[in-house]
Formats: C-alpha cells, structure tokens, sequence
C-alpha cells in the first residue's frame, strides 16, 4: 500500500511559518498628566518601544531576541501574545492575521494555541491556589477535559511532564523552589495543549544551575511536543544554548538576524559584536577587541539616522547619523540593518563560537 501523498493545504501548513511578524511598531504615551502639560506647557511625550520590526518562526523551532534592557525585547513578546495592541504592522499566526480578529468569540481558538511563561515564577503563580487549580485553570477555560476526574488526571501528567510528581498538586506555590515554581509555570502553559510559547526570560531569575535543567526540560518538550518559541532573554550563553535563530534588538530595532551559529560565528553589526565581545574570553586567544563606548540613549529622544551610531566605533559621515539603516540580506542567512557592512567598512568578524 502506498503511503499517502500530502494535499498541498497540507504540504502548505507544514512549511508555513508559525508566526509571521511584519512592520511591527508599538509606541507609548509617556505624557505628563494634563493638567501638569496645560500649566507648565509641556509637550505630549512618547516612547517608540518598537520600529519597523519583522521576523519569521519555522514551526517547530526557537526564534531568540536578545538585546540590552529597555531595547523592546519584552514589548515585542506582548504584541505577539495580544498584551499590546501595536501602533502600526502585522502579526500573522499560521496564516491568520490577528488584526482581523473583531471578538473574544473568534479569538478563543487561536488563543488556546498559544501560551506564555514569564520571567518571575515567584510573582506569576496565585499564592492563594494549591498547584493542581493554577494548572487546571486553562483546561477548564478551553474546556478540555470533562468532569474533575478527568482535570484532576490531566493535572498530574502534566507535572509528571515537567519533572514533578503528581501529589505536587495538593501544594501551593510558595512550598516549592524557584526552579520548581517554574516547571509549574511550564506545566500551566502546556495545560491548554499550545504548538507556540511565548518565553518572557523564564531563566533569568534561577541559579545557572537551575537554568541549566529549565532549558534542557524546554529542549525536551520541544522535541518530544513539537513547540515552537519565541524566547526573550539577555544572556547570550541561554540564548546559545536554546536557539535555532536569533535576532538583535537595539532601541526597539531589530538590527540583526540569523540562524544562531552563523550570528555566533560571524556577526555582522557592530552592536551583535559589542554584544558577543562583551563575554569574558575563557581560552584568553589574546584577540583584538574593539571598545564600544557610551551608554544607551534615552528612548523619548533617540538618536536620529541609525540609533547606534553615537556608541559605534564605524560609524561615519553623515548617513549613519541621518538615515535609518534598511534590511539587507547577509551570507548564510538572515538579515542587518547598518550602511557600515552595506558599504563594506566593516572589518571581518573575529568571534569564536559559544560553546
């Protein structure tokens, strides 16, 4: 017997990006109150959190955004998921776009298919809960299960999933360790049977050592359920570890992609480079490194041109300081946004791979 030839619907789902982000942008209202801008006159203030944003997520694999603190990386993850509504652009989650979406009752399905794990496990889970009601909350919402039998079951593989036992649930939250607290977070975000999370640095608040087992039980059930991530983090050696695509943001541009080895191994802005030099040389090569000064400017009134180019040791002429840098394409994949490497001024990448 013959297997079956995939339709091309199905041919089309498979190769289909998950999440599809285009032109994305989200600003702020950071005014003074009313009052306060009627008698002192002042002007309304905004923050661009982020511009001009786009990226693809092949199913089934980890798409990484890291940047400094304040680059946009946190806002971009609470567009995608529906926190923010965004200024301007598109989000498009397996070929449905979300702006399309007019109510709750169109909503509902696309939402159960997606899910968030955030940063603080301590702050994110009811104190007032026992276990077993934080993880069974999304089954009752999406109606999953029938009867308390069934939610109760469901609960308990759930923590069998993520490393903890199913008595785990008659605890509540603050019995458990922080690691612990975060594979009940993890648990609850599979709880509604999602193919994407949304991870809003889920290691940063544990010990390196408990990070390690955080991302090694992600690696797992990415293989084992097939999940696609969208991961935020600032630590370059988690996002090495995880990734399989990283992008870098700066002021709310995203200013460089590529697949994860590539970006490791041959970094093309200057700001990745700053980044990846930035990490302490345990095989002391004795390799040149270029200081990168300043500090980061205020997003109210950010640099005009490129925003990079008061801190870039490549920057010249007036271009970098009057004209935003546009997407072109680099070796192995991805994309840059800097008139240095458009021009040729930059010098050949210098990084060892991150081991």
């Amino acid at each position: 017997m013959r297997p079956k030839r995939p339709t091309p619907r199905e041919v089309d789902v498979a190769e289909r990006p998950v999440l599809q982000v285009r032109d994305l942008a989200k600003r702020f209202d950071v005014s003074p109150p009313l009052l306060n801008r009627l008698l002192q006159g002042q002007p309304q203030a905004f923050v661009q959190a982020i511009d001009d944003v786009g990226f693809d997520i092949p199913r089934g694999t980890t798409f990484s955004l890291v940047g400094e603190s304040g680059s946009g990386k946190s806002t971009v993850a609470r567009v995608v998921v529906g926190l923010y509504r965004p200024t301007q652009g598109s989000v498009t989650f397996d070929g449905t776009d979300l702006a399309s979406i007019r109510s709750r009752k169109q909503m509902a399905p696309l939402r159960r298919r997606w899910a968030m794990i955030f940063q603080d496990p301590y702050a994110s889970l009811n104190p007032r809960w026992r276990v077993r009601t934080i993880i069974a909350e999304p089954i009752r919402v999406h109606g999953l299960a029938n009867g308390e039998a069934a939610i109760k079951r469901r609960v308990g593989e759930l923590l069998e999933l993520v490393g903890l036992s199913a008595q785990d649930g008659d605890k509540f939250a603050h019995e458990f360790s922080g690691g612990q607290r975060q594979r009940i977070s993890i648990a609850r975000a599979l709880a509604s049977e999602p193919e994407f999370l949304v991870c809003d640095e889920p290691t940063s608040a544990l010990d390196v050592s408990v990070q390690a087992q955080i991302l090694n039980l992600m690696k797992r059930l990415q293989r084992e359920l097939g999940l696609t991530y969208l991961f935020i983090s600032h630590d370059l050696a988690v996002v090495y570890h995880i990734s399989d695509y990283v992008g870098v943001m700066y002021l709310g541009r995203l200013v460089e992609w590529a697949p994860a080895h590539e970006l490791f191994t041959r970094p093309q802005h200057p700001y990745t480079r700053m980044l990846l030099e930035a990490i302490p040389d345990l095989e002391m090569s004795g390799r040149a490194r270029t200081p990168v000064g300043g500090e980061v400017p205020s997003p109210i009134h950010p640099p005009a041109g490129c925003h990079f180019h008061p801190r870039c040791p490549f920057a010249d002429g007036d271009r970098c300081q009057r004209e935003v840098p546009m997407a072109h394409d680099i070796p192995g994949g991805g994309q840059v946004r800097c008139h240095a490497v458009e021009e040729g001024r930059m010098p050949p990448a210098d990084v060892h791979t991150r081991g």
